[in-house]
């Protein structure tokens, strides 16, 4: 048996802002962000001859991360339940994409969000290994599986 990790890079823009914050994240930003996803999994374990030695199809991991997490947060706007009520009621009337969370939208947050998504919509065969979520070029957050068991 082998058992291997495999891992795809996803891309999406997203602004958020940090309530109470005491730095310039205070204010509403955005960042271009880079995800990665890595699953494990037996490369054996499928049946059919097509995908035999693989852990999983990119194409159906790639599917799974765009349905579930870029199309809900790409281009969107993310901010903390405790932002002002009268400016959240005049951004919702401008803009559509605007997501209100119960929590401080860090990317640290933001990856407990993600890991719990997609670890309803894997394939039973593979496991979620780890997630990397980077704001910058220098600055990411990383999210293990054997870190939340």
């Amino acid at each position: 048996m082998a058992k291997i990790r495999v891992t795809k890079i996803f891309h999406f823009e997203m602004a958020h802002a940090l309530i109470d914050y005491k730095g310039l994240c205070k204010n509403i930003h955005g960042h271009s962000y880079q995800l990665e996803v890595c699953v494990s999994g037996n490369i054996n374990q499928h049946t059919n001859p097509a995908q035999k030695g693989m852990v999983m199809d990119f194409s159906d991991l790639k599917n799974i991360v765009e349905k579930h997490i870029i199309k809900r947060y790409d281009h969107a706007l993310i901010l903390n339940k405790k932002t002002d009520p009268e400016l959240l009621k005049l951004l919702k009337t401008n803009y559509k994409n605007i997501i209100v969370v119960d929590y401080q939208p860090t990317s640290e947050q933001l990856l407990v969000e993600f890991a719990k998504e997609l670890k309803l919509h894997l394939p039973a065969y593979v496991k979620l290994h780890h997630i990397q979520l980077s704001e910058t070029q220098s600055s990411f957050a990383t999210w293990y599986a054997e870190d939340n068991e």
